[in-house]
């Protein structure tokens, strides 16, 4: 009989054959890429803890969950991606916000801030724009938690407050 992490290996092995255009992993390394992104997260294996497959609810298609010793959770999904729970420890509870995001999520929310921020600079700073801007956050934090490296979108989200700051002083 297989070991329940062999068994799990290759059901990610077949989930990322057929997805290669939303995920890559890399086996040597234990590194899932993100194709949307273009960023990579290292698979824990050693702290990997349970697995699921479901079917997402909107498209039909199966999604793999994994959980982690940790509490976190990696979700390989399409279309997405790479997934994982946003983190609502600089934010407090938002709402509106899926319990599962992707960084795909994050450029879709940062391009509706810099929408506000640019294409409307006559205008005061809309109470949705922060609110977007609070999502962001919450969803790097989620990235950053699972592994991933987002300083340079913080850098990016970085630039947005600092415009928000100085539209709104």
């Amino acid at each position: 009989m297989i070991p329940f992490a062999d068994q799990t290996r290759a059901k990610m092995a077949e989930w990322v054959q057929r997805h290669r255009h939303a995920v890559l992993y890399d086996e040597e390394s234990s590194t899932l890429l993100d194709v949307a992104s273009g960023l990579s997260v290292r698979f824990p294996w050693s702290e990997f803890e349970a697995f699921e497959e479901k079917v997402h609810a909107e498209t039909g298609e199966l999604y793999l969950v994994f959980l982690f010793e940790s509490g976190n959770q990696i979700v390989l999904v399409d279309p997405g991606g790479v997934a994982f729970s946003p983190s609502a420890v600089h934010t407090g509870p938002l709402q509106d916000l899926p319990s599962v995001v992707c960084l795909r999520d994050f450029h879709t929310l940062k391009q509706r801030v810099d929408h506000y921020l640019y294409d409307h600079r006559e205008d005061p700073v809309a109470k949705e724009c922060l609110n977007l801007v609070m999502s962001c956050i919450a969803i790097l934090d989620g990235a950053r938690l699972v592994g991933f490296d987002v300083s340079e979108l913080e850098g990016e989200l970085d630039r947005s407050l600092r415009e928000i700051e100085r539209r709104t002083s």
